[in-house]
């Protein structure tokens, strides 16, 4: 009988490469999760002025990110990628610095342009060093590096928080700056420009180009309804799970946990088995698996209802998230990799930003019900315009 991880083994050494660049750099994930308790509890900023610190470095994400994009196509996604994680690295350990008000938005503008320029750049190497078959496998490898590594380092920021809040930022740095040497000792050596031919022509803008492709501009608005309702478990699942069912915050903690395990255990094998199935059938699946998730949540079920739901969704994201990335990398040119994968990872910045807000009104101004109900419906609707997504005759990977 075939080891359902043994797909792995087919793999080229260039995904390995960036599994590794992955999981360093989010093993010391510690600067956003612990960044409101620092102003707060450290420099004695109000919540108010904390919480903007964290939509100003949203904000700025939703804009670097197409122009990250566009950066790898010009100058090579690892060049990009070394760039981010050694600039972002360095200014990460300097952030305990700045005191003001002034100095820390400042700080965190530039921490923004920095560290969010990494994730397109990822994406597009990850396309060029793997086969269109071996895609879905490809990346979701890499989110289980993210999250075996998100697994850790918020856990451990919690332990440095109670001794040094400076040293959350020094070890976040620390892992960016050895993310980045990991990539210089062992470089992936492809993701460079596109040969000439391949490469528009000098009167073409590629952001340009890829706006004017209604087939994607399609996939992108199909696709931001379903991340609207994942964000939710950031925000306004905790506040319904502790306020409202009364559940102790580690309840949550547990949830989150549970979602993590599934993950590391079943993301990959499940991307390998169903490698060949047509774009339109696992996007469809994995957004209506994460809408009937979250739907869950309605019933009068109390927590178990709540487990089941988080179970549901977690197949739904292990599905879904991969799937949405394989097929940004099947439809996109060559030459234009980075910056679709720059217009994707926006996409997911405008969800990041809007959803939790979104999510939060909701639940304070209509219940949990019409929250809930909702979600079901914005997911179903993604789940419903994803099933017809064209792909062009590419083959799905």
């Amino acid at each position: 009988m075939r080891h359902p991880w043994s797909g792995l083994g087919g793999l080229p050494r260039g995904i390995w490469v960036l599994f590794a660049v992955s999981l360093v750099n989010r093993l010391g994930t510690m600067f956003l999760p612990f960044l409101v308790l620092y102003l707060t509890r450290h420099l004695g900023f109000s919540p108010g002025g904390a919480a903007s610190m964290i939509a100003l470095y949203g904000a700025v994400g939703i804009a670097v990110s197409p122009l990250s994009g566009r950066l790898a196509d010009h100058w090579g996604a690892e060049r990009v990628m070394k760039l981010s994680l050694f600039s972002s690295g360095a200014l990460l350990i300097l952030f305990p610095l700045a005191r003001s008000h002034a100095a820390v938005a400042a700080l965190t503008v530039a921490a923004a342009i920095t560290a969010e320029s990494f994730r397109p750049a990822n994406l597009s190497l990850a396309t060029h060093v793997v086969p269109p078959e071996q895609r879905k496998a490809a990346f979701s490898l890499l989110r289980l590096a993210i999250n075996l590594g998100m697994s850790f380092g918020p856990a451990a920021g919690g332990f440095l928080a109670a001794i040094s809040f400076p040293a959350l930022f020094w070890v976040d740095g620390a892992t960016s700056l050895l993310a980045g040497l990991v990539l210089v000792v062992w470089p992936v050596g492809t993701g460079a420009p596109a040969p000439v031919e391949a490469a528009p022509r000098p009167r073409e803008r590629p952001l340009a180009t890829a706006l004017s492709d209604v087939r994607y501009l399609y996939f992108l608005g199909a696709t931001l309804p379903v991340i609207f309702v994942f964000f939710q478990h950031v925000a306004a699942l905790p506040l319904f799970l502790v306020r409202d069912l009364g559940r102790s915050p580690s309840t949550f903690g547990l949830l989150f946990s549970l979602n993590t395990l599934l993950i590391v255990l079943l993301e990959v094998p499940l991307n390998l088995a169903t490698a060949g199935v047509p774009h339109r059938r696992t996007l469809f699946a994995g957004a209506l698996l994460i809408a009937a998730g979250f739907g869950l949540y309605a019933v009068e079920g109390g927590l178990p209802a709540v487990v089941v739901g988080t179970v549901v969704w977690t197949f739904g994201e292990m599905v879904l998230l991969p799937g949405l990335s394989s097929y940004v990398a099947d439809v996109a040119p060559a030459a234009l990799r980075g910056t679709y994968m720059g217009l994707y990872s926006m996409t997911f910045s405008v969800g990041f930003a809007i959803g939790p807000w979104l999510g939060t009104v909701l639940l304070d101004g209509r219940g949990a019900t019409f929250l809930w109900v909702s979600m079901f419906a914005l997911g179903t609707l993604s789940a419903l315009l994803l099933a017809r997504v064209k792909t062009a005759g590419v083959t799905p990977g």
